[in-house]
């Protein structure tokens, strides 16, 4: 067993596993302890680092591309500080870090884990169910749909088309973007009717904008994961980039025929316009939008088609 325990958390290698657990002190982000404890079996893992400062090092696992559905959600763009195959280290234990690197590294070139990416998740993501509470209202996770329930603080336009609920077989995709402190951030939920038609964030019922707690808003990344880690596998994506919906439509839905591709044909394409069209005109004619926000929304949509 090579092990080494440090305030930012503790990495343990029994020759198949890495178990990851993050620290408890207070300089912890908030994801890494909620996120958990990780075990990333051996044919996950690309390589590691040890990278030493000047008054202590770093221990980077870097993982093959396709493994993990974090780091598929988050597109590498989480915080250095809340990357969780990131791990501070001491100067003085620098040398248990070299060791525990060195002996992963050889258990790499003895087992032989190739480097290519893989073909399915090695890596299950958080259990659910998940929910979070951001800045724009509190998004659900059950394993087979996600509910979103706006704030108050949320644009009138998605406190007045209420709940959103969203079965995990509709979806195409997840996007996700960090509260930065500087810039806004976003979960969005891409649905097969959405796909072309993507509002702006503070206007779209099927995101969450975030804008407010960055700490607190990073926390939807829990789902964007558990999400993506039940939507078809990178690996599955067409020459076209499509990601293989279609591949697993009749598994989802079983008493519908498979469609040509994961995207709407152009007569579909038509129908959701005119759909959405209705759903904003009905919201002016309620006294939901304004005229301003109704030209301004509807001049999105058509640029979305």
């Amino acid at each position: 067993m090579a092990e080494i325990i440090q305030r930012d958390g503790a990495w343990a290698f029994d020759g198949t596993t890495v178990r990851i657990t993050p620290g408890l002190h207070r300089s912890v982000p908030l994801f890494r302890q909620t996120y958990g404890e990780i075990a990333v079996p051996l044919e996950a893992v690309a390589g590691i680092v040890y990278e030493p400062e000047r008054k202590r090092g770093r221990l980077r696992l870097r993982l093959r591309e396709g493994a993990d559905p974090l780091l598929q959600a988050t597109g590498g763009r989480l915080p250095d500080t809340a990357d969780p195959y990131r791990l501070v280290v001491d100067m003085d234990t620098s040398g248990i870090a070299e060791y525990v690197a060195e002996e992963i590294r050889h258990a790499l070139l003895l087992d032989q884990i190739p480097k290519e990416p893989t073909k399915a998740y090695l890596l299950p993501g958080p259990p659910v169910p998940v929910s979070v509470r951001s800045s724009d209202g509190t998004v659900s996770f059950d394993g087979t749909q996600v509910r979103i329930d706006w704030a108050d603080t949320a644009d009138r336009i998605k406190r007045a088309t209420g709940p959103r609920v969203v079965h995990v077989g509709d979806l195409v995709q997840v996007e996700w973007l960090p509260n930065t402190g500087h810039e806004d951030g976003l979960l969005r939920f891409v649905t097969r009717e959405t796909v072309f038609a993507k509002l702006p964030p503070e206007k779209d019922p099927y995101a969450l904008d975030l804008w407010g707690s960055a700490r607190r808003d990073l926390l939807t990344a829990l789902v964007a994961t558990a999400v993506t880690a039940r939507l078809p596998h990178p690996s599955t994506r067409t020459a076209d980039g499509h990601d293989g919906y279609a591949d697993h439509w009749p598994e989802r839905h079983p008493d519908r025929s498979a469609p040509a591709s994961a995207v709407p044909p152009q007569a579909d394409h038509h129908d959701v316009l005119l759909r959405r069209l209705r759903e904003l005109g009905e919201l002016h004619r309620d006294g939901v939008l304004t005229d301003e926000e109704f030209a301004r929304t509807k001049a999105v949509v058509l640029r979305g088609f």
